[in-house]
């Protein structure tokens, strides 16, 4: 699908878009909930969650949990997520060659928003050295959770950039929502958690199947700009 609009400003969910991190979700979460005697999981209500911030995951997942056992299954996520889950979590092939090809040709600006932790995407950001890629991030924990616009309209506001030069892009019911909550062009990514059909409900000006299909889509809707040193 072809698109006559372009953009200053490309702003990207995490997991499941560029990063090929379900599985570990997934199977920590499970773990997590294990140890705290709540019960198995089943993958297909984790992964439907992915994306949200923590606390609004765990809520869904384990409705009627205490407070107590929910800090707790956080915790025991976080630990198996980080220190002890040997599922292999990276970017999905192509990503960072595309990435960083849209970075070194001074097209659009880009950003991430996320269901991470700041300290969940600094680790990231640090352990693939792709920081230099971005402009500007937001995680959960530091402003609200999709599917609520906050996040995105943060990073309009520090950007400077209005809402209808602006997309996101996102492989998640909430990213369309959030950004249709702002007016804000959307792309749908099939290839992640939500399928085709729960992402054309919100009527994204594109939905791509791979990662090639994703980028040639961004790059024919980029905005040259001068050239500028992204956030480290």
């Amino acid at each position: 699908m072809s698109t006559t609009a372009s953009f200053e400003l490309m702003i990207f969910d995490w997991d499941g878009t560029l990063m090929d991190s379900v599985p570990r979700i997934v199977s920590s979460m499970q773990a997590a909930a294990r140890d705290v005697e709540w019960g198995e999981l089943a993958p297909d209500a984790v992964e439907n969650i992915v994306g949200l911030g923590l606390p609004e995951a765990v809520e869904i997942l384990c409705p009627g949990i205490s407070a107590a056992h929910s800090a707790r299954l956080r915790e025991r996520y976080a630990h198996y997520f980080v220190h002890a889950d040997p599922t292999p979590m990276t970017f999905f092939g192509g990503a960072e060659a595309r990435l960083e090809r849209l970075h070194r040709r001074g097209v659009s600006r880009l950003a991430v928003a996320t269901g991470k932790t700041r300290r969940g995407l600094d680790r990231v950001f640090t352990e693939t050295d792709s920081a230099r890629w971005f402009h500007a991030s937001r995680t959960a924990d530091e402003t609200r959770s999709k599917p609520d616009p906050l996040m995105l309209a943060e990073l309009l506001d520090e950007l400077d950039v209005p809402a209808s030069r602006a997309v996101m892009v996102g492989d998640t019911e909430y990213d369309m929502a959030m950004a249709r909550a702002l007016g804000m062009p959307r792309v749908g990514v099939s290839y992640g958690v939500h399928k085709s059909e729960r992402l054309a409900a919100f009527a994204p000006l594109h939905i791509a199947h791979d990662i090639d299909g994703l980028f040639d889509w961004l790059e024919a809707s980029a905005v040259k700009t001068a050239p500028a040193t992204a956030a480290t």
